[in-house]
């Protein structure tokens, strides 16, 4: 309690303090001055104090340990994300959230274990400021919080929340406190590669960390929005099989939007061929047609007209170049 009081009265102060910073304020950040006073202490414990125990964490705990611990926490983290989907009228996502505590606490050895994700059940998340802003909360002006790191005024009022939804929080004191450092330096551990990398690509690390927290977390609120439109789709058929709906005159299918064109591949379907152009009805005007006569048996030909004054004939026997030949006289 005395520590989130203290976290509470520096926020104040830096509140106070940015308010009363004119002339360096940017847009979207107008506590920027006393946001990097508080960014350079936090960097500053970091690099001397949480680097080091994460460190010497990863050296003394084999992989599998370290991986048992953050699932032991992503676990009860689950509790939170089903409370804050059912606060957002998510209620697949928070019955997802539930059957994966009650999975992974049943299954996985009270959570050491990840059953849940290979059977499917996705890992959402979620806190109280994502649920201000799904309903429609403003976030506020960015701002540095003591040791919690980057936040913003309407996450700030939402960690207090996450707090209280935290199942840590209503364990004894003496469990709690070192169940809450061992936290702090699984999540902090895992974070190295980050680091180090942030060391080496960012020329203003202040910038860096402001910009890649705003954007994640609309990112994150985008996703708790309205589900996107369904993509359309291409399919001739149906599932069951059925065919494509029925052409018009434009060759276009039924119920298709105008102006669309039509590349269904004419020999998907068999189609009666046209007497009076020799082509396949239905198919573009001026398109030659290329059947062979040979594939099905030709219908007998018609009658002359009898205009023309021509009669039907049986064709002659072409001419030979042979002579007969002469009878051989018989031999006396």
């Amino acid at each position: 309690m005395k520590l989130r009081n203290t976290v509470l009265a520096l926020a104040a102060t830096g509140l106070i303090s940015g308010c009363a910073t004119g002339p360096d304020r940017k847009p979207g950040d107008p506590f920027e001055p006393a946001n990097r006073v508080i960014f350079n202490f936090n960097d500053g414990v970091d690099r001397f104090i949480a680097v080091p125990v994460a460190k010497g964490y990863q050296k003394v705990t084999p992989q599998p340990l370290r991986t048992a611990v953050s699932n032991f926490f992503s676990n009860l983290g689950d509790l939170t994300n089903a409370a804050n989907n059912l606060l957002q009228l998510k209620i697949t996502d928070a019955t997802e959230d539930f059957v994966r505590f009650a999975f992974n606490s049943t299954f996985g050895l009270g959570g050491l274990l990840d059953w849940a994700t290979p059977a499917g059940l996705p890992k959402h998340h979620q806190d109280f400021g994502l649920t201000l802003g799904h309903w429609g909360i403003p976030s506020g002006p960015y701002l540095v919080l003591p040791l919690f790191g980057p936040s913003t005024v309407r996450d700030s009022m939402g960690l207090i929340v996450d707090v209280k939804f935290n199942p840590l929080n209503y364990i004894e004191p003496a469990v709690r406190n070192p169940l809450y450092v061992l936290q702090f330096v699984s999540v902090r551990s895992d974070l190295l590669g980050a680091s180090s990398l942030l060391q080496q690509a960012a020329l203003d690390k202040y910038s860096f960390v402001r910009d890649a927290y705003t954007q994640q977390r609309k990112a994150r609120l985008r996703g708790t929005g309205d589900n996107a439109a369904p993509l359309p789709t291409y399919d001739d058929q149906d599932d069951s099989g059925a065919a494509a709906p029925a052409k018009g005159a434009s060759g276009a299918a039924a119920g298709a939007p105008a102006g669309v064109p039509n590349y269904t591949d004419p020999g998907d379907a068999p189609e009666a061929p046209n007497a009076a152009s020799g082509s396949a009805t239905g198919a573009p005007a001026g398109v030659p047609n290329y059947t062979d006569p040979g594939d099905t048996p030709s219908a007998p030909a018609a009658a002359p007209a009898a205009a023309s004054g021509a009669t039907t004939q049986a064709p002659q026997t072409a001419p030979t170049d042979k002579k007969p030949q002469e009878a051989t006289p018989a031999v006396q």
